[in-house]
């Protein structure tokens, strides 16, 4: 299947509060194969729009006024609609340092993508969302894709770099990121499945 295929039929909804961006990522996903795409040029807007307008997968900036992509990501999180609340999240930054990549897995984003962004690293991404969608879990404190593979790239650090702790301020490469955020299975914490639309085996 093409990507051009691929994607038809994937709703996608962009929020940034740059319209240059949003028109770049929008170029992108059109070149990719994606027929419907809307724009929000802020987080409360986007959350207007999921209102009547069930996105699959949000493209999400997270540098917004009058709330930021961590906030609108919470929101969804523990939003009472329950589509919602499983809808995919992909953050998209100009900033990647440690202490942003944790924050964002740990408030619930999918996945998270380093500007510039590319077709290919989009693409990676997306089609991780659709492919390999990591089941959720629900915890004190905690609701959102499964975050625990975290131990692996953690021992991986510890032995690489001193001191103990991984400096909030170091700076990850995109295939770290890619990682952080992979699924891991393990644990006994319970795990959630986002429901089924209607017409899915």
């Amino acid at each position: 299947m093409g990507q051009s295929s691929y994607l038809a039929n994937v709703k996608f909804l962009i929020a940034d509060d740059n319209a240059f961006m949003r028109t770049i990522i929008r170029r992108i996903l059109g070149a990719l194969g994606a027929q419907d795409v809307r724009e929000a040029g802020d987080g409360a807007e986007a959350l207007k729009i999921i209102q009547t307008w069930p996105a699959d997968i949000i493209l999400l900036d997270w540098e917004m006024t009058p709330f930021d992509g961590i906030e609108f990501t919470t929101m969804m999180r523990h939003a009472h609609d329950m589509t919602n609340t499983f809808m995919p999240i992909i953050m998209i930054s100009a900033h990647s340092e440690y202490w942003r990549i944790s924050k964002a897995r740990d408030v619930g984003v999918t996945e998270f993508l380093v500007k510039p962004i590319s077709a290919h690293t989009l693409f990676s991404r997306i089609r991780n969302v659709i492919e390999r969608p990591r089941p959720f879990v629900n915890a004190p404190g905690f609701f959102g894709p499964d975050r625990r593979r975290r131990e692996q790239l953690h021992n991986q650090e510890r032995r690489e770099h001193e001191p103990d702790q991984i400096a909030p301020d170091r700076v990850m490469e995109q295939d770290e990121i890619n990682d952080f955020f992979s699924q891991h299975d393990s644990g006994n914490m319970p795990h959630y499945s986002p429901p089924q639309q209607d017409g899915e085996a």
